[in-house]
């Protein structure tokens, strides 16, 4: 093995990132239903009453959507409207905030559907307004992770590839 001499550049690392995957999106919906379900009677279960769902929870998730949305459309604006090229340490950061977000958009919206799905047939008096706050949860959810889909997107350059 050869030692390595002063005139020899070094190679710039080549990789890949590959968009977030419909298998891992899926995952994250199938764990989100499973666990959404059963919390509703575990709890009842172990603690004597189910889960609250307030409307603070339903409207962080709203929050979070229009963060994404907005930072989606701003990037989408920066480097495919105006060509312009995002600081690599940006583009790493929305790439790792957009697949982050993907997953967990994903997870915690099919979770309140799960949730909402749990107290169907319920004679709870309670019932109707849990099963609506978890509904809006879950759009809020999947917006969430429409728009980091989005963003995801926004960020590739070069045929395609990521500009990370």
């Amino acid at each position: 093995m050869s030692q390595p001499g002063p005139d020899d550049e070094p190679t710039e690392p080549h990789g890949s990132l590959r968009p977030t995957s419909a298998r891992a999106l899926t995952t994250c919906a199938v764990v989100g239903l499973v666990l959404g379900w059963g919390i509703h009677p575990l709890m009842v279960r172990v603690g004597g009453r189910a889960p609250l769902v307030s409307w603070s929870q339903a409207l962080a998730l709203v929050l979070v959507a229009l963060i994404m949305s907005f930072l989606a459309w701003h990037t989408w604006q920066t480097v495919q409207v105006r060509g312009e090229r995002l600081e690599p340490h940006q583009a790493v950061n929305r790439l790792v905030l957009a697949r982050a977000c993907a997953l967990g958009g994903t997870l915690v919206g099919a979770g309140y559907v799960g949730y909402a799905v749990s107290w169907l047939g319920d004679d709870s008096q309670y019932a109707d307004r849990w099963i609506l706050r978890a509904l809006v949860a879950a759009v809020a959810g999947a917006v969430v992770a429409l728009a980091s889909l989005a963003l995801e997107r926004a960020c590739r350059t070069d045929g395609g590839r990521p500009q990370a």
